[in-house]
């Protein structure tokens, strides 16, 4: 565009940062420490075609500020940002490069990956320190401007409470691919993940929350491009404040709300379900990736500010992240932009929690983790955050990034220790039991400090990085090779075990006793779930693990946007289903299993039982010896709880990982006269028995195999499954 096209904005406001149209126009703000000049491109409908070009000509403590009267929501814009090229002190400016401003809260057209939107000119040479001269605005989104009128405010989250909430993880898009009821047009899109069809399904299982993968814009990596893949996961963002627009049914240019008008109807019909929507959100790296990465928004704006740099050579990025690049969340302008994503989507979104990817990076300061830094303290003040779940994954990859109990008390953290522990222990390994029993009891070893309570334990068995439940029982060992990388990806300890066959089984397969390989494998599913569902703290399903899904033994399914990772709604294990149904009932119904402090080894009301007793097969309670027999895989115990449930208050779990039956001797009359057999993984749901259990009677439980008595007043009731 020529010089004589380029105009100077009328003066306007450097807050709020963003574009924000005010009925006449609107005001464009963005920060940027280092620039020397920054350009607003317009373009026509198509966002092909610049048409105007305008100066920011004011900067007030580094916000670049403009107002342009007359233009309407709906108009698309970028940035070009003039500075130095300097790559070894830490300045990758190039105006060559349309940016997306980091503020957009809608985006048009799709980011198709190409040479030009590097810095550096990787034609002609193999390092970041050439300078590219090439325009890329042809395969940049465009940014919407928007209609800032929808509704605001927090009013309307559910507040379910963490003792109450079940968690589903799932992909927005993956989990309707395949959905022969769900319209093609919708599939995949936030529209089709709340159809009528889904929210049934949502409903029947039980679930009170949904976890979504990244929904804002990510990019698809270099690397990924040039072996014909793509990110599916989402965690590769360039943009933190719109939608993605591929989970659109329409395109955003049209919609004065940049697509957050279907998100919101998304959200606001779960909610009419009952069904809480978590966000999970990555703040802790870009898409734009390490020094040889792309160019797309704020590594062309401010890459000194926006970006952690090797102090020593600012060439280079600290990778905490372990994908190229951090975050400098430290900076304060930074920190407001994560800041006002959060209470963006919190208000505008109506969403009801977080999930932080990587969330130690966030918290670093120059002394490394800090359970005080800026970013924990601003989400603690911040009065729109006041009602949200707050979920940290609490580790990284950088020196001392595994923060594991070290969260503030009001957040709740994934438990990664659970989820190996739990996968041990029903895998057959030796010496676990102790480490198990602080597993499902909520972790009191682990956050059992500083006023934290049982619901800070996310329980997972599997998640979106990893196996999934089918395989976790199928396959010994990964296999990654569609993924490009020889198998070398993704994790090689997974605590899996495939019972006796690796990967698909007939039913001619052996393994122990008079179980086939697929017979066995359906009581090791029913046996992880029943430990999860019933464990203290807040148990986390991975969507499909409840339909049998399977990624055929790929561990790392992050780049595979096909049927491995789609859900395949034609080939659902009805028994897995309706067992998953049953358990999130009883769990949902017995306030033992929902307690909201830890258990105290204490008498109940002065009574002769306690909250949790800890019960050895040989009919007393476990000694010191009993916990250090290094071949023990079975653990027992008692729960009572003083308000009563459906199940009742008394409850008895024996689990089994043994090959074989382990002869239990029940506790005494004071424990309960009879018991009624609630959950028995070694069969299935119809074909479980239903005879009156006596105490003191020596009870059975069979090999890999998880068993749930309840209390029963008499015979009679103790028959009664209802």
């Amino acid at each position: 565009m020529s010089a004589s096209h380029i105009k100077t904005l009328s003066p306007g406001k450097p807050y709020p940062l963003g574009a924000t149209w005010d009925g006449d126009g609107a005001n464009f703000a963005l920060f940027s420490e280092h620039a020397q000049k920054i350009e607003l491109c317009l373009f026509d409908e198509t966002g092909v075609q610049e048409i105007a070009r305008h100066v920011l000509a004011e900067c007030a403590d580094s916000v670049w500020y403009g107002y342009l009267p007359g233009v309407r929501p709906g108009q698309l814009y970028g940035y070009r940002v003039y500075g130095p090229y300097a790559p070894h002190e830490g300045h990758r400016f190039n105006p060559n490069k349309l940016l997306v401003d980091p503020y957009a809260k809608g985006l048009f057209g799709k980011l198709i990956n190409h040479d030009a939107n590097f810095g550096y000119d990787r034609r002609n040479s193999s390092d970041d320190l050439s300078f590219d001269r090439r325009d890329n605005a042809c395969f940049i989104p465009k940014a919407v401007l928007t209609d800032p009128t929808l509704p605001t405010g927090n009013e309307n989250l559910l507040s379910t409470s963490w003792s109450s909430t079940i968690i589903y993880e799932l992909h927005v898009a993956g989990m309707t691919r395949l959905h022969p009821g769900i319209k093609k047009g919708l599939r995949g899109t936030f529209a089709g993940l709340t159809s009528d069809e889904m929210l049934r399904h949502f409903q029947n299982l039980g679930i009170s929350a949904v976890e979504l993968l990244p929904i804002y814009p990510f990019t698809d990596e270099p690397h990924l491009v040039e072996k014909g893949l793509t990110n599916y996961w989402g965690y590769s963002p360039y943009s933190f404040f719109a939608p993605e627009p591929r989970y659109l049914t329409e395109p955003s240019k049209g919609d004065v709300t940049g697509g957050m008008g279907e998100f919101r109807a998304m959200v606001q019909r779960f909610h009419s379900a009952g069904i809480e929507v978590i966000l999970d959100v990555v703040f802790n790296h870009t898409g734009e990736g390490g020094h040889l990465g792309t160019t797309l928004s704020l590594r062309g704006i401010d890459n000194a500010s926006y970006y952690r740099l090797d102090p020593h050579n600012p060439r280079y990025y600290v990778n905490d992240t372990g994908c190229g690049n951090t975050l400098n969340v430290s900076h304060p302008r930074v920190l407001q932009m994560v800041m006002d994503s959060l209470r963006h989507w919190t208000q505008y979104g109506q969403v009801d929690g977080f999930r932080f990817d990587l969330a130690s990076s966030l918290t670093r300061t120059e002394e490394g983790f800090h359970s005080r830094s800026g970013f924990l303290a601003a989400v603690t003040q911040d009065p729109v955050l006041a009602g949200t779940k707050l979920i940290a994954e609490p580790w990284d990859l950088g020196p001392g990034g595994y923060r594991l109990g070290a969260f503030p008390p009001r957040w709740s953290e994934w438990n990664d220790r659970y989820r190996n522990t739990a996968r041990s222990f029903w895998r057959g390994d030796e010496n676990v039991i102790s480490e198990l029993a602080h597993r499902i009891t909520g972790s009191d070893d682990v956050f059992g400090v500083r006023g934290r309570t049982p619901r800070t334990s996310i329980n997972f068995i599997t998640a979106h990085d990893g196996f999934t439940l089918e395989d976790l029982v199928s396959y010994g060992r990964k296999h990654n090779e569609v993924n490009g990388e020889d198998n070398r990806d993704g994790c090689d300890e997974n605590f899996s075990w495939n019972c006796g066959v690796e990967g698909v089984s007939s039913d001619t397969d052996w393994e122990v006793g008079n179980d086939t390989v697929k017979e066995l494998r359906q009581r090791q599913k029913r046996n992880l779930l029943a430990t999860l569902l019933l464990s203290q703290g807040v148990p986390m399903l991975l969507s499909g693990d409840e339909l049998g899904r399977t990624q055929h033994g790929n561990n790392n399914a992050y780049c595979q946007d096909n049927e491995i990772s789609w859900i395949d709604w034609s080939n659902i294990d009805e028994d897995i289903l309706e067992f998953s149904k049953e358990l999130i009932r009883i769990r949902s119904s017995c306030a033992a299993f929902r307690r909201e402090k830890f258990f105290t080894g204490q008498p109940i009301e002065d009574g002769p039982v306690k909250d949790i007793t800890w019960w050895s097969p040989n009919g007393h309670e476990m000694s010191h010896q009993d916990w250090h027999v290094p071949h023990a895989k079975c653990l027992g115990f008692h729960v009572a709880s003083s308000r009563e449930g459906v199940c009742g208050e008394r409850l008895m779990v024996m689990m089994n990982a043994h090959h074989g039956p382990i002869r239990f001797h029940l506790p005494p009359i004071a424990f309960g006269k009879y018991w009624r057999r609630v959950v028995d993984t070694a069969f299935t749901l119809d074909d479980m028995p239903t005879d009156v259990i006596h105490a003191e009677e020596i009870f059975p439980v069979k090999g890999h195999s998880f068993v749930l008595l309840a209390g029963a007043a008499s015979p009679i009731n103790a028959t009664d499954k209802g």
